[in-house]
Order: structure tokens, then sequence, then C-alpha cells
């Protein structure tokens, strides 16, 4: 597995809690999610974030690399506190976030990688579309289509920003077009555009990347590809947590996608095993049970 993933996003301490009481403190933020679990699974990976300079700082770059990620492009401020985030799991184990960091804040600066036809690269999240890093963020995206890696846009975009639309809406836009495949929830598409039909959603993404991976939380998911539509059944399963679920959905697929796999519904049953696999447990990546499920599958003993 020689192929890179390189991903380009937040980082931020998740403390997650339930019936009012805090369960456990991870490092986390999305993007960063999705690279850990892949670092877990033998992928090679590396971040290009942000963090503080703090005891949070450390421990988000020591975990990056406990689990084989990269910190060479981690961008460390000295004078600058890492961000927290606060997940209250609801009763049905579903988080509702608070969140404590200033956008404007975040910079990137220091070594930045160099890209390849080989590369993967995942992004999204408000840090993809931050104006205060937008110039970074859209050259080093540039770059990436240019030396012919494959992108991963995986839009999640929370109500919280709706106000800030009107100047990040061309940035969402750009990224699309710059992406191989856009994913993207119904809630995602709800605060962008005001829509919740899967074909009138599409019709908003195609002019902009032909291909989207559209979920619904346990509803079925749609892969809109030019005139066709497949749509895959979601297994319902006992949660524990969903937070990191839809992360854990996109390193699936890349996995998927890096192993070989080339028809969709393999790749989306391997997305899916990821992601079920993270919401049976308090914690943002996929456990020792899968990565050594993985590893066996890999060696052909399984």
């Amino acid at each position: 597995m020689s192929k890179r993933v390189i991903g380009i996003g937040e980082t931020v301490l998740d403390i997650l809690f339930k019936n009012d009481q805090p369960q456990k403190a991870v490092p986390g933020g999305s993007t960063y999610n999705s690279i850990v679990s892949l670092g877990r699974a033998g992928v090679p990976c590396a971040m290009v974030t942000d963090v503080g300079g703090d005891h949070i700082g450390d421990m988000i770059c020591r975990f990056m690399q406990e689990n084989g990620v990269s910190t060479a492009y981690v961008c460390r401020h000295a004078n600058e506190k890492s961000h927290i985030t606060l997940a209250f799991l609801d009763e049905n184990n579903d988080a509702q976030y608070i969140f404590y960091k200033d956008h404007r804040a975040v910079s990137l600066e220091g070594p930045m990688p160099e890209f390849t036809k080989d590369d993967v690269v995942l992004f999204g999240s408000f840090f993809s579309i931050n104006p205060a890093i937008r110039s970074v963020v859209s050259r080093l995206l540039h770059e990436a289509k240019n030396a012919g890696a494959w992108l991963y846009y995986d839009i999640n975009f929370r109500k919280s920003h709706i106000a800030d639309l009107p100047e990040v809406m061309s940035n969402i836009e750009e990224n699309m077009r710059l992406a191989d495949i856009v994913r993207g929830s119904i809630e995602d598409f709800v605060n962008l555009y005001g829509l919740n039909d899967g074909k009138a959603i599409y019709e908003r993404v195609r002019p902009f990347c032909r291909t989207l991976i559209l979920t619904d939380g346990s509803k079925e998911i749609r892969i809109f590809n030019a005139d066709e539509i497949e749509t895959f059944e979601v297994k319902t399963i006992e949660t524990i947590s969903t937070v990191g679920a839809g992360d854990n959905f996109n390193a699936g697929y890349i996995y998927a996608l890096l192993q070989g796999v080339k028809d969709q519904k393999s790749r989306v049953k391997m997305a899916q095993r990821w992601s079920q696999d993270v919401c049976q447990q308090i914690g943002n990546n996929i456990s020792d049970e899968l990565v050594r499920n993985l590893a066996l599958e890999r060696n052909g003993s399984v």
C-alpha cells in the first residue's frame, strides 16, 4: 500500500459527555479522525493542520505519531491555545456539539507537502473554506489537482456557520470543482441551499463535480454519477456514540479505493463497516479489533 493520504483540516480535543457527565477526552476533528483511522490501518498518512503550543497540542501530535500519521505539516503556535469541542450524547447517542475555537486565529505556516499523482487528499469542514487560511488551502488543493492527486471533499457544513455563507460560498464551490468526489449529508445541503431532495441537490452539485455521495443519517446512502443513481441500504445497529461516524465512513471509502476496489457497492460496504465500528464505542477511530481484521484480510489470512 504505497499511496499516501494527506488530510487538510482542523484538530481539536473532543470531550464526550453522556447524561451531562464526561466519558472520554480524545483528540479529534473531522478530517483528523479519518486520517488517524487510516494510519491505524497501516496507510501512510500526513496531516496539514494547526495546533496550539499547549499540553493539548502535545496530546494531538503524540496521538498522530502513535497511530502512524506524520506531523511534518503540523503548524504549532507557541503562544496559542488548542481548540476544544464538547460533544453531548442524547438518548439516541447522537451528539450535539459546542465548539470552543477562534477560526480567525487559525494560520498555516511552515513546511507544506509536495503532491504526486499517487496521493489521495482528504479535506473538508469549515477549515477548508475559512477565509483566514483560504489562500493557503486553495493553493494546496490546486497543487494537488495539478499533480494528478485524487481529491475527496467532505462538505460537513454546520448550521452555526450559515451567517458566513455569503463570504464562503465561492470557496465551497471551488472545493467541489477541484474534488473527484464530494460527500455531503442532507443536513449539509439544507444549510447550504435549503434543499433536502436528492435529485435537486445533485443538480446543484453536478456543474462542479459529477460524483456525489449523499448520506442521511441512518437512511439510505445514494451515489449520484452523471445520469446514474446507486442506492445502498444502511444496516441498523445499536450505537454507543455517533461521534466520528461520517469521518470514518470517509476513511473506509478511501481505504477501499487504496485496496484497488473498483465497484461502488464494495467501497460503500467498507465505508459502512468502518463507520459502524466507530459507532459501537466511545471514541473517534476504528477499534483495535477492526485493525487486526483488516491486517489479516490484507495478508490473506481470512
